[in-house]
């Protein structure tokens, strides 16, 4: 039996996410089906390094899943890739040891928000990135990034509907953000994301540059640890998992 480890990528505008659902169209759904057809029929369960929700992009997903095949791994990227649709890409295949997990293994994830700001929206931007024609300050945007980095209770920036029965406690390693002509990209990296963390944050984040919040007020959140004080969730299409980190990456 061999494991293997593979990186994907994947447009999520026409998914209801990345976890199977029933009668959904799901990246793991399409992912297992071109496996089942390599595996003349038998189901092949793969294991991912988290899942992303409906419209949310991915540049480098991981997934691992052990096989009986002895195919190798280029091989492996060019079968799946013929079997999977345009919108799902396998970027890289490697064989791993038998003990290796694509969701427990992993030590730092980075996901990446890009705002467009301009007066009117652009249609064909519309599902990669979150349309905003407001005034925005990018040194108060800056600046409130810093709230988050360092290692926090998260539980003001957790949706309401998260199964976590655990700590909220996560690291932030890096929040920052960059405006390059109308494109804002704010780039979110550590050890670990709530459900909807990512996107809450960004909204916070926003309403500060906008002066709709204080940067005061971001301490009073973390203290509250209360989901209803933390404003809106922040629409997924401009939301990307960028990277997926492993020790032997660095």
């Amino acid at each position: 039996m061999n494991k293997l480890k593979c990186t994907v990528s994947y447009d999520g505008t026409n998914f209801s996410g990345y976890q199977i659902q029933p009668k959904s169209r799901t990246v793991q759904a399409e992912i297992e089906a071109a496996l089942k057809r390599m595996h003349k029929g038998n189901d092949i369960r793969i294991q991912s390094s988290g899942r992303t929700d409906k419209g949310v992009h991915a540049k480098r997903q991981v997934f691992h899943f052990n096989t009986e095949l002895t195919i190798p791994s280029h091989r492996w990227k060019k079968a799946l890739n013929t079997l999977l649709p345009s919108d799902i890409r396998i970027v890289a295949v490697e064989e791993v040891s038998e003990n290796f997990h694509a969701r427990f293994d992993a030590i730092e994830k980075e996901y990446r928000y890009f705002i467009l700001n301009t007066n009117e929206p652009d249609v064909f931007k519309r599902n990669y990135t979150h349309f905003d024609p407001d005034v925005i300050n990018i040194e108060k945007f800056q600046a409130a990034c810093k709230k988050f980095e360092g290692t926090h209770d998260f539980t003001s920036f957790c949706s309401a509907k998260t199964t976590i029965k655990g700590s909220r406690v996560r690291t932030l390693y890096k929040v920052s953000c960059h405006k390059q002509e109308d494109i804002i990209m704010v780039i979110l990296r550590g050890d670990g994301f709530l459900y909807h963390m990512a996107r809450i944050i960004v909204s916070v984040l926003l309403d500060v540059a906008k002066g709709k919040m204080s940067m005061s007020e971001i301490d009073t959140l973390f203290s509250v640890k209360n989901r209803e004080y933390a404003g809106m969730t922040i629409p997924p299409e401009g939301l990307y998992l960028w990277d997926v980190i492993y020790e032997k990456d660095n």
